[in-house]
C-alpha cells in the first residue's frame, strides 16, 4: 500500500510549493520589490519547514489519523491563505506584514510535518534507503511540477485566490483518499469522513465564489466603481470609473487619471520631440496605453513608430475597449505604429534599428524586474539604437517625494555616457512628476511646439527645468544591474511616504 501515499508525496510536495510561490507573489503585487518578498517568504517558510519537521518526532498514536488531520489542516489554512490576506489588505486590518509572515509560519509548520510522517507511516513495508529515496524523488518531482505550472499557467489564468484553493483541495482530496485507502487500518472513522467532507465542500465553494469575493475585496480597495479587473501574466489590471473620470491601475498603483493625463504625457512627449523637427522614426517603450503615442502622431514628419510592450493584455485593452480608446484617441490603430510584446531590455539586445527619439515611460522601480530598466546596462544598450542628433526622454518618478530616486536615475544616466537636461511637472493626480532627457549631445530647449497641446507651451517650457531648493540635486550613486540600489532607495522613499 506504499505506492498510494508516494502519489500522495508528489501531491503534497506541490501544494507545499504552491502555498510558499503564492505568499511570496502576492506580498509582491501589495508590497512590492519582488526580490526581497520572496527570499524572505521562501526563508521564513523553509524555517517554519524545518521546526514542523522537529516537531513531528511528538506526534505518536495513530500516524494515519494524523496525517489525514495534518493534510485536512493545511488544505484549509493553504488554500484561503491568498484570499485572507488579500482581504486583510483591502480592510486595512492591521499590520499586513505580521500577518503574512505569521501565516507563512503556520502553514510551513504544518507542511514541515507531512514528510516525516509518511516516513514513519512507511518504515514498516520499504527498506530504509529505498524509503528515502522513493519520498525525496517524488518530494523534488513534485516541487518542480508545481514551478512550471505556477508562472505559466496557474497565475494568470486562475489569479493567486483561486489557485490557493485548488492546491487546498488537493491536499483535502489526498486527506480523503488516506482515509478511503486505509480505513481499515484506521478505525472509527466516522468522525474523519464528516471532517474532509467539510472542508472539501468549503474549498469547492470558495473556488466557485472566488471571483465575486475578489470583486467585492477590490471594492473596498478603490474609491472609484470599478469597470474592469483582470490579472495577466504580468500584472494585476484594475480600471475604474467615478463620473467622468476614468482611471487605471496596475498592481493596485494608479497610472494615470483621465483628468489630468494630458499633463503627463504632454510633459514626457513635448519638451524632447519638440526639439527634433527631423525625427522621422520614433520608439516607445512601455507606454502600452497608448497615451504617449497619441502625443507623438500629432508631429507629421513622423513616419513610424514602435511601441514594445511586455503585457499584451495591456495594448489589447486600449486597442478595443469602448471607453478607453477615446482616451488615446484610438492611436493604438494608426497605420504609423507598429506594436511588439516583448520585454524592452532583450528587443533591444535583438533589434538591429535605430532611432531618432525614445520614449521610456516605464512603471517606477519598486522591483527588481523594474529596475533592470533603469539601469547603466539598460541604458548604454539604449544608446546603441538612438541616432547620432536623437534624444530619449525617462519618466523617473517624483523630485519632490522621491528625491534621491529621481536624482540616481539622472546619474545612472549620466554614468551610462548620457548628457542629461532633467525636468518636472505638476500632475495633480501624481504631484510634483520628474523626467529626463537624454541625448549623445546637450539638449537645446525648443523655441515653440509646433502642435496643439493643453499644457506644454513654449512660455511653460523654461520653468518646467528648474528645480527648486527642495527638489534640488542631491549626491546619489547610479543603478547597477548587478546591485540595484534604485529600487532600494525607492522603496525606503515610498514605504516613507505611505508610513509602511
Amino acid at each position: 500500500m506504499h505506492a498510494p501515499l508516494l502519489v500522495s508525496v508528489f501531491i503534497v510536495a506541490s501544494c507545499g510549493l504552491a502555498y510558499e510561490l503564492i505568499a511570496g507573489a502576492l506580498a509582491s503585487y501589495l508590497l512590492g520589490d519582488s526580490v526581497t518578498q520572496f527570499s524572505t517568504i521562501i526563508g521564513t517558510y523553509l524555517f517554519a519547514m524545518g521546526i514542523g519537521s522537529w516537531l513531528s518526532r511528538h506526534i505518536g498514536g495513530d500516524l494515519l489519523r494524523r496525517f489525514i488531520q495534518i493534510e485536512l489542516l493545511v488544505g484549509l489554512l493553504g488554500g484561503i491563505s491568498a484570499g485572507l490576506l488579500f482581504l486583510l489588505f483591502t480592510l486595512h486590518a492591521g499590520p499586513f506584514g505580521l500577518m503574512l509572515y505569521g501565516l507563512v509560519m503556520l502553514i510551513g509548520i504544518l507542511v514541515g510535518l507531512e514528510i516525516p510522517l509518511i516516513m514513519r507511516i512507511l518504515k514498516g513495508e520499504v527498506a530504509f534507503k529505498d524509503l528515502v529515496a522513493q519520498v525525496l524523488s517524488f518530494d523534488y518531482i513534485g516541487a518542480l511540477a508545481v514551478s512550471l505550472l505556477f508562472p505559466l499557467v496557474l497565475a494568470p489564468h486562475l489569479g493567486l485566490v483561486r489557485s490557493a484553493l485548488l492546491f487546498g483541495l488537493l491536499n483535502a482530496l489526498v486527506a480523503a483518499w488516506a482515509l478511503m485507502l486505509f480505513r481499515t487500518r484506521i478505525g472509527n472513522v466516522r468522525g474523519l469522513q464528516v471532517q474532509c467532507a467539510a472542508v472539501i465542500a468549503a474549498l469547492v465553494i470558495g473556488f466557485a465564489l472566488a471571483g465575486r469575493f475578489v470583486s467585492l475585496a477590490e471594492a473596498n480597495l478603490y474609491a472609484e466603481d470599478i469597470v474592469h479587473a483582470e490579472s495577466s501574466p504580468y500584472q494585476r489590471i484594475v480600471v475604474t470609473r467615478w463620473r467622468d473620470e476614468t482611471r487605471l491601475y496596475l498592481n493596485h498603483n494608479l497610472q494615470f487619471s483621465s483628468r489630468d493625463e494630458y499633463r503627463y504625457h504632454e510633459a514626457l512627449v513635448h519638451p524632447g520631440l519638440a526639439a527634433l523637427p527631423g525625427a522621422r522614426r520614433v520608439l516607445v517603450l512601455g507606454g502600452g496605453d497608448g497615451m504617449a503615442v497619441r502625443e507623438i502622431l500629432k508631429y507629421p514628419q513622423v513616419e513610424h513608430i514602435t511601441l514594445v510592450d511586455l503585457d499584451p493584455r495591456m495594448t489589447e485593452i486600449f486597442r478595443t475597449s469602448p471607453l478607453l480608446r477615446p482616451l488615446n484617441g484610438d492611436a493604438l490603430h494608426s497605420p504609423k505604429l507598429t506594436i511588439v510584446t516583448a520585454d524592452a531590455l532583450q528587443w533591444l539586445e535583438a533589434s538591429s534599428e535605430q532611432f531618432d527619439f525614445v520614449v521610456a515611460d516605464f512603471p517606477d522601480p519598486s522591483s527588481h524586474g523594474l529596475g533592470k530598466l533603469y539601469s547603466t546596462a539598460f541604458y548604454r544598450l539604449l544608446a546603441q539604437h538612438v541616432s547620432a542628433t536623437g534624444m530619449i526622454v525617462v519618466q523617473a518618478t517624483s523630485p519632490m517625494y522621491a528625491r534621491e530616486s529621481f536624482w540616481t536615475v539622472v546619474t545612472t544616466l549620466e554614468a551610462a555616457g548620457w548628457q542629461t537636461a532633467p525636468y518636472h511637472a505638476l500632475v495633480p493626480s501624481f504631484g510634483e512628476w520628474g523626467y529626463i532627457i537624454a541625448g549623445h549631445r546637450g539638449y537645446q530647449m525648443p523655441k515653440t511646439v509646433p502642435v496643439p497641446t493643453r499644457f506644454v507651451t513654449p512660455d511653460a517650457l523654461p520653468a518646467l527645468f528648474h528645480f527648486p531648493a527642495d527638489m534640488a540635486r542631491v549626491p546619489a550613486e547610479p543603478n547597477r544591474l548587478d546591485n540595484q540600489n534604485l529600487v532600494r532607495v525607492f522603496e525606503r522613499e515610498w514605504g516613507r511616504l505611505q508610513g509602511h
